[in-house]
């Protein structure tokens, strides 16, 4: 299919409600676990009231409103509604401290701030007298305070009633392809976010590339868990826009596990700690039963992984091998796959690097995971592995439109239009990362075969250079440890250093298991972190992975240490380690794995 030029955002969901304009658009996950539906029309519609509300509120062309929320039908909304009248949203993740939030408010220079609910609102608050250029708060859902400063949601989209059709058509006329459509600011690894300036022609051309890249059909559903403060899953929902395919929002990471149930996706997008967590959680429950059902599960993954490398390899499955499989599927797999809705064809993997074991796993029982890789700078799409065409540890071909090479020092560059204009307010770290020949820097150290797949070796900013010399890339050890249903987090340490050691965080859950089987006391988690037993689990985790690599890549000392997350400062919101803070964090326990050496 032609990728064409949209005049503006708006004009490619004026195309997608002519063609399906009473299908479901969007659905909300109520309480009752029933599903509240909005059809493509009634969508269009809301649109319009929020961006008549948005003039009658003074925002201008070019003025930026904040959207302080977890993903929810009313951030699409609010996102739809700034855009059509030439806008700008900007995304802030709700798991952010006021301190946080102050700095994106401010450099953004936001005029509105919408927030998810009190907790939000709360934050603002806080920080009301040191974002003074903010006008107006929206509260998407609750009952405002008696303040002037804050307003319901449903108040708002009552405040354009007297808007009239001729003065919203104005201002969409005005919107072109190169206008800002959004400003995403990066989740923060190494130091202060930078807002990437995408534009309408980033928006609308990226959508239909992914659209060209992947298998869609009529009357597919999707399930959004992802922060739309995440230009991965914002992205998500353009292509979703553009096919015409139906988003149902999950109502927290708390209940994602049931809203696959009742959602029933056919397809899905995902950071990769998801898939993580629930090969851990499969593993840990079958070894855990032991017995028959463990020899069962062994067995039925021994047929599917034969199945597996047969289908990679684009070879058929030999008739004795396909029973197998159908039966391994009836007897364990369609759990698998029931957990997930029952209904998926495949799901995407992105934001992070993927384990190719777990790609591998999920591949097996039946449910298709395809790598693919974008960042925030190029509207979070350059590569993906195909439905028909893909390969487990590699993130595929470029989209259509999309091009890729590497520099001398195997650095990854791409150019398209798919491309940020800039970083908002921060010229010299544009010219940093985009040439003047339109080549934007990657940092990711990678390797392109004869077919176009790329494979990620490395980032320039992570790779550890051990006083030996060796270049060593930590994220492939750190996936690979992490495979443990022991382990949760590993941040690799090394660079300068004689050899490689590893702060590690545990599975809570599991580890507790482990020591309640041997009589240890189970509840209190610091003292399990503590003890000889568990130190002594862990130390063979990682000698077992140990054998996988090579000798200087391999982990000689490592230490228990608590989880990194997002309220001590170690996890961005897009759950990556913040290798840098975690290594100042714990600094004395680094010193003292080199000093027992």
């Amino acid at each position: 299919m032609a990728i064409r030029d949209f005049r503006n955002v708006h004009e490619m969901l004026e195309e997608t409600v002519e063609r399906h304009g009473e299908r479901p658009a969007y659905r909300t996950i109520l309480e009752s676990h029933e599903t509240r539906s909005v059809s493509w029309n009634e969508f269009y519609d809301d649109v319009t009231r929020a961006a008549k509300s948005l003039i009658a509120l003074g925002v201008g062309r070019g003025d930026k409103a904040d959207i302080l929320s977890y993903s929810s039908y009313r951030w699409v909304l609010t996102d739809l509604a700034m855009m059509t009248i030439g806008s700008c949203a900007v995304g802030i993740y709700h798991s952010l401290l006021a301190k946080d939030v102050r700095h994106i408010v401010n450099h953004s220079d936001a005029v509105l701030v919408f927030a998810q609910d009190g907790n939000q609102l709360a934050k603002l608050l806080e920080i009301r007298a040191e974002i003074p250029a903010v006008r107006k708060v929206i509260l998407m859902d609750g009952v405002p305070p008696a303040d002037d400063w804050v307003m319901s949601y449903e108040d708002f989209l009552e405040a354009g009633a007297g808007v009239s059709d001729e003065a919203l058509e104005a201002r969409v006329a005005e919107v072109t392809a190169a206008d800002v459509a959004t400003i995403v600011y990066t989740s923060g690894t190494t130091g202060i976010p930078k807002g990437a300036v995408l534009t309408h022609d980033n928006i609308t051309f990226t959508a239909q590339s992914v659209r060209d890249s992947f298998q869609h059909l009529d009357g597919d559903e999707t399930l959004l868990f992802l922060p739309l403060a995440h230009v991965f899953a914002r992205t998500c929902v353009f292509t979703a826009l553009v096919v015409g395919a139906t988003t149902t929002f999950a109502r927290s990471m708390e209940t994602v596990a049931e809203d696959f149930r009742i959602a029933r996706p056919h397809w899905f997008p995902s950071a990769p700690r998801v898939y993580e967590k629930v090969h851990t959680r499969i593993i840990s429950g079958v070894q855990a039963k032991g017995g028959l059902a463990l020899k069962l599960f062994n067995w039925a993954l021994s047929v599917g992984l034969q199945v597996s490398d047969l289908k990679v390899a684009k070879k058929p499955v030999p008739p004795l091998l396909a029973a197998k499989y159908a039966l391994a599927t009836k007897l364990v797999f369609s759990k698998v796959q029931a957990a997930l809705g029952g209904r998926v064809r495949w799901c995407i993997s992105g934001a992070a690097p993927l384990n190719p074991d777990i790609g591998r796993f999920f591949h097996a029982a039946g449910v298709l995971v395809l790598e693919g890789i974008g960042m925030t700078e190029n509207t979070s799409f350059t590569n993906v592995n195909r439905y028909d065409n893909y390969r487990f540890g590699w993130v595929g071909p470029t989209g259509p439109g999309i091009e890729q090479r590497t520099a001398e020092d195997g650095e990854v560059l791409y150019r398209g239009r798919n491309i940020m204009r800039e970083y908002y307010k921060m010229p010299a770290e544009t010219a940093e990362t985009l040439t003047p020949d339109g080549w934007q820097h990657t940092g990711d150290l990678g390797e392109i075969d004869g077919e176009g797949f790329l494979r990620i070796t490395g980032r320039k900013k992570d790779l550890i250079v051990t006083a030996g010399g060796k270049n060593v890339a930590p994220a492939a050890i750190e996936g690979l440890i992490a495979t443990s249903t022991y382990v949760s987090q590993v941040c690799v340490v090394g660079d300068r250093r004689p050899y490689l050691t590893a702060l590690v965080t545990v599975e809570p859950d599991n580890v507790k298991a482990f020591a309640a089987a041997r009589g240890l006391p189970g509840d209190d988690l610091g003292r399990l972190l503590a003890s000889g037993e568990v130190n002594d689990l862990i130390r063979s985790v990682i000698d077992e992975k140990n054998r996988e690599l090579a000798s200087f890549e391999t982990i000689k000392e490592f230490r228990l240490v608590p989880e990194f997350s997002i309220d001590n400062g170690l996890l961005t919101p897009t759950l990556k380690v913040k290798r840098s803070a975690a290594i100042e964090r714990h600094g004395q326990l680094i010193e003292e794995m080199y000093r027992t050496s």
